[in-house]
Order: C-alpha cells, then sequence, then structure tokens
C-alpha cells in the first residue's frame, strides 16, 4: 500500500519566511493520522524545515540536514548542498521517499533525492499531495492581500485541505526571520 502524506507550503513576505505543512497520514485509502508534525525547527531554532512523503524518511532525512547543518557552522547553502550530494549518491539514501522544504529565514531551497537544490522564482514553493492546491492559493494570496507570511502559508494549507483528499486542517505554521 502506498502511502500519503502531506502538503508543505513555504512563504516569504517582508523579509519573513513561513512554512507551514497539514497532518494528515494517509495508507492505502485510509487515513492512520490526523496530527503528525512534518515542519520543524532544525539547528537551535535557526532553521525550519518541512518534509512530505514517507515520515521516517523525511525524518531521517532531517536528521542528516542537521549534522550537515553543524558540520558547516549553521550555513544552510552549504548544508543543502552536503545533503543533497550524500542523498543523491548513497545507495540507501537515494531510496529514501521524501521531499524537503527548508528556509533559515533568507534562503528557501527544495531539497530532492535526484541532487535537486532549487530555490523558488517566486515567494511561495509546495511540495507534496496538496501542492498545486496550496501554491496557487500562495500566489494568490500574495498578489491580492496583506496577510503576512505565517497567515498567507496557513491559508494555502487550508485552501489544500478544501481541495486534496490526503490533506487536512492539523496545521503546523512555525515562522523565522532574518
Amino acid at each position: 500500500m502506498k502511502t500519503h502524506s502531506t502538503t508543505i507550503v513555504a512563504v516569504k513576505r517582508e523579509g519573513r519566511v513561513a512554512i507551514a505543512g497539514d497532518g494528515q497520514v494517509t495508507l492505502g485509502n485510509g487515513i492512520i493520522k490526523n496530527h503528525a508534525k512534518k515542519v520543524r525547527l532544525l539547528s537551535g531554532g535557526k532553521i525550519v524545515a518541512g518534509f512530505a512523503g514517507s515520515a521516517a524518511d523525511g525524518i531521517a532525512l532531517l536528521e542528516r540536514l542537521e549534522q550537515k547543518l553543524e558540520a558547516h557552522g549553521g550555513n544552510l547553502t552549504r548544508g543543502a548542498v552536503e545533503l543533497a550530494k550524500e542523498w543523491r549518491m548513497d545507495r540507501a539514501l537515494r531510496h529514501l521517499e521524501a521531499v524537503i522544504i527548508v528556509s533559515d529565514g533568507r534562503q528557501v531551497y527544495l531539497l530532492s533525492g535526484n541532487g535537486d537544490i532549487i530555490e523558488p522564482d517566486e515567494d511561495c514553493i509546495a511540495i507534496g499531495s496538496g501542492a498545486p492546491y496550496a501554491h496557487a492559493a500562495a500566489r494568490m494570496l500574495l498578489k491580492h492581500t496583506a496577510l503576512s507570511a505565517l497567515e498567507v502559508a496557513r491559508e494555502a494549507i487550508t485552501t489544500a485541505s478544501d481541495m486534496c483528499i490526503y490533506t487536512n486542517r492539523e496545521i503546523t505554521a512555525l515562522e523565522l526571520a532574518p
């Protein structure tokens, strides 16, 4: 059975970055958890990250990222590059099924097992089952409202939950300023 879990969105506005995610985990065609926490602070609260995909794989990757950040003095760009290289090259890591969005309050990166380190052109990016809905909602809210980054991120997940059966309204949202 395939596990579907989550929608994560990152939003930048007025010098702040917020990452929000829902709490639903689905196995096959049933919901097995409603309150999963897939958005977390790393590096002593200096980095915020969210993952979509397999929960165990996402947690393992966040732990590896934490190690890379420690090894490189908290430098997000360097830690992300090193994680992406290891993720792509390591035989065991290559099979992990998760995607990560991470930010230090200035940069936002999407990391994947293909070696991708994507810095979005826009002030928002989303991953996971409801990503297209959350991304579209965040873009429109950024364009047509004065909501804060945190408010936009929360509303984008709420919108995704209205449209994606793998996304719920049990939202964890964290915000950083540079």
